[in-house]
């Protein structure tokens, strides 16, 4: 896995969008302070910029940029096998292209072996989306994502799905609501 993850961040540090594991699916992603490589993600994914995107993070400490949590507050630990996407308010790195139309950003703590390996090793959280077409299912193993976006990304990171079966829940930071539940 080693030397998968640093040709990840190679391709990562040299503006490139990777395709790569998380939780429950494969994501599409890049580093977020680059803008072109945001927007490369979206018109990949073939997804309305409104929307907005994921950072996925290997600790908190990644997301002190991203994100301004109320009065000292910090988000709980992850729970590797029902991953929790949080909505929370935005810190002074996001941008627009990130938040999309909505007001909060979403951030999750990986718990995917990969997918932390590569934020440790790139020393940032990455943008990450599901790797489909908007609208279209998620690619759920390696043959159907290399054939899918394997000409249109720069590296397909090796490694498995998981521990979670499916797509995170979404829940809003200062509520506490669930606004997508966990599908098993």
């Amino acid at each position: 896995m080693k030397r998968s993850v640093t040709q990840a961040v190679d391709v990562l540090l040299r503006g490139g969008v990777i395709a790569y594991p998380t939780e429950g699916v494969f994501g599409l992603g890049c580093l977020p302070d680059d803008q072109a490589a945001v927007q490369r993600v979206l018109d990949i994914k073939q997804r309305d910029a409104n929307k907005g995107l994921i950072l996925i993070a290997a600790n908190a400490g990644q997301l002190e940029r991203w994100i301004d949590l109320p009065g000292g507050a910090s988000l709980p630990a992850p729970d590797p096998r029902h991953p929790v996407t949080w909505i929370v308010p935005p810190g002074p790195a996001v941008t627009p292209l990130l938040r999309g139309e909505h007001e909060n950003i979403a951030v999750r703590i990986t718990t995917n072996p990969t997918a932390k390996a590569l934020c440790l090793a790139a020393e940032s959280p990455l943008v990450s989306t599901s790797a489909n077409l908007s609208g279209k299912p998620t690619a759920r193993n390696r043959n159907i994502l290399r054939r899918q976006f394997g000409s249109v990304v720069d590296y397909v990171v090796p490694g498995d799905c998981g521990p979670a079966s499916g797509p995170s829940e979404i829940r809003d930071f200062n509520s506490g609501k669930i606004l997508r539940p966990r599908k098993p």
